[in-house]
Order: C-alpha cells, then sequence, then structure tokens
C-alpha cells in the first residue's frame, strides 16, 4: 500500500523539499509513498482568489477563510484514500509524539493543512474533523516545515524505506527514553576516549551500559519524559555519578 499525503498550502513550491532527496525521496521514487501539494487558492471563488479575511471582532492580522478552506479539504478528501486523517499544523494543537506518527505510518496517508497569517478560523476544525497537532513550542511563519517534519517523520518508518528495522526501534522516544550516546572512530579524539565498555566486546555489558545512559540522559534532560516512563522524579544526580564510574571517563 502506498502512502499518501496530500498537502493543502499555499505555497505548494515548498514539497516535496528535502523530501525529495535521500531515503524519503528513493522510497517515493519507488513508490511506497506520494505527495500531492495542493494549492489552497485554488478554491477561492472572488475573481482575487482570496484566501484570508480580518479577523471578527478586530485585531491584527488576517485570519484564513473557513469556506475556502472546507473546500480544500472535501476536494483532497475525494480525490485519495479513504479515512485519511485530515491534520492541521498549528502551535495550539496537541504535541506531536512518535506513538501518533507510527499510527500514521501504519495507515493510507494523510492530509496536512498548513497555515498562514493568524491561523484558521477555528470552524473549520469541528466542521470537518481537522486534528490539531504542533511539533513544539515555536511559532513558525507558516505550516509547511512543520509539515515537512510530519510527513518525514511518517516516511522512515514505512516498510522498506530504513536500511535496519533495529536502529529505528532503538531511536529516541520509541521505548519512551531518549536515545543512549553514540561514538565511532578514532577512539581518543582531543584526549577524549571512547568509554571502555563499548570497546570491550562484552555485548550483555555494552547493552546494560547503552539502557543506564538512556535511563540517565532521560532523568536529567527530560525529566516529563522519565515520570510519563515510569521513573521516580529526583534520581539524576545519584544515576549521573553512576553512569560516569561504569564510562571510565
Amino acid at each position: 500500500m502506498t502512502f499518501s499525503a496530500t498537502v493543502l498550502t499555499l505555497y505548494p513550491d515548498m514539497f516535496p523539499g528535502p523530501l525529495g532527496v535521500s531515503l524519503a525521496g528513493r522510497a517515493r521514487e519507488e513508490g511506497k509513498w506520494d505527495i500531492d501539494a495542493v494549492q489552497i487558492r485554488d478554491f477561492a471563488q472572488d475573481k482575487h482568489r482570496t484566501v484570508d479575511d480580518t479577523p471578527a471582532g478586530g485585531g491584527a492580522g488576517m485570519v484564513l477563510k473557513v469556506d475556502v478552506l472546507a473546500r480544500a479539504v472535501d476536494h483532497a478528501r475525494e480525490n485519495g484514500p479513504a479515512n485519511r486523517p485530515v491534520i492541521a499544523m498549528t502551535p495550539r494543537g496537541k504535541p506531536l509524539t512518535q506513538a501518533r506518527v507510527r499510527e500514521l505510518a501504519q495507515g493510507p496517508g494523510v492530509i496536512v493543512l498548513c497555515g498562514r497569517f493568524e491561523g484558521f478560523d477555528e470552524r473549520i476544525f469541528a466542521g470537518r474533523a481537522v486534528e490539531e497537532v504542533s511539533v513544539g513550542d515555536i511559532i513558525l511563519s507558516g505550516g509547511e516545515p512543520a509539515a515537512l517534519m510530519l510527513l518525514d517523520a511518517c516516511i522512515r518508518l514505512l516498510p522498506g524505506v530504513m536500511g535496519a528495522a533495529l536502529s529505528g526501534e532503538e531511536e529516541s522516544f520509541e521505548s519512551g527514553l531518549l536515545e543512549y550516546p553514540h561514538y565511532t572512530r578514532p577512539p581518543e579524539w582531543e584526549g577524549r576516549l571512547i568509554p571502555e565498555v563499548l570497546r570491550s566486546g562484552d555485548h550483555g555489558k555494552i547493552a546494560a551500559w547503552r539502557k543506564r545512559q538512556a535511563e540517565d540522559d532521560t532523568r536529567s534532560r527530560r525529566p516529563d519524559l522519565w515520570e510519563r516512563h515510569g521513573g521516580v522524579p529526583g534520581q539524576s544526580a545519584s544515576g549521573a555519578r553512576r553512569e560516569k564510574k561504569d564510562t571510565g571517563q
């Protein structure tokens, strides 16, 4: 099954962008996924192709018109696989998680709605069952960069896209923890050594070290993830001392 992405945007030339190269680009050439970037302005019905208007109640900026957005969403639904979720990229949305990405990657595809200006007329969300998603507590100039992030996260999980499936399983967030640190040659660089355990050849010790490192990094860098993982807050200091001793650094 081909993963089908439709992006509704005022700037269709931004796609596929970086998704047209590397693993994602190769997967697209092989037919594992496809993308259709649709110009929202094509669904305006006045001679000026107007897509926005002033905010009701006053205020700065412009708001994307609900009738134009609805026609664009309806077009995407009618011209692609059934049951694709419609996702609007917005800082007000629910934070995107790896679990949600996995769900999307296992489905027929996604319709992504990219905002501009002050955002969307609120009525589009309930009127067309649009899911609001955020890629972080940041403000972008539009939803297009966020849409690229969402699609990249999905595409790399499609069957046959990544060269080593195990690599994906061990990455940050897949287990609820951040990923352990990585090293490669040279063994010494500017006086900094690769941890001795990684040069030991003992796969059991290496696995245990990586697990402890992932736990310690999650405790210290993302206590919110650590708590959701079931960890006890306030352990990072003792954990950090233990890891330093284990690595021999």
